[in-house]
């Protein structure tokens, strides 16, 4: 059963991922896993999964539409881009299951800060 807390803790985490979706174009790895793992008490795996559940069906199609209607989608980068991420999203979905939680959780940990230090340091 998700009690107030929870409900009240997912519409802020999804509003918070929403916005610096929108604005940033980072959310799901960024704000939503953590926050599955860290305030809600998920796995790695259970928050992995219901990011990726979540994003399934309207996925930004708000902010996308409207980076759209300013011209600055490319559809043929898109389409590809999204045809290669559903074979990737397979293909790391069948490598993650086969981790344990923790080696999971380090490895999405390093990957942020990795990412972190790079906006910070590169050009």
């Amino acid at each position: 059963m998700t009690t107030p807390y929870q409900i009240i803790i997912l519409l802020a985490v999804g509003l918070l991922a929403g916005f610096l979706s929108g604005t940033l174009g980072v959310g799901g790895g960024l704000i939503i896993v953590p926050s599955l793992v860290f305030i809600l008490g998920m796995t790695q795996h259970q928050a992995q999964g219901t990011s990726l559940a979540m994003m399934l069906a309207p996925v930004g199609i708000l902010a996308a539409f409207k980076y759209f209607r300013e011209g600055y989608i490319n559809i043929k980068y898109a389409i590809i881009l999204a045809l290669a991420f559903i074979l990737g999203a397979w293909l790391g979905s069948l490598f993650s299951v086969s981790l344990s939680g923790p080696v999971l959780k380090k490895i999405f940990g390093v990957l942020m800060l990795a990412v972190g230090i790079q906006m910070i340091a590169g050009k």
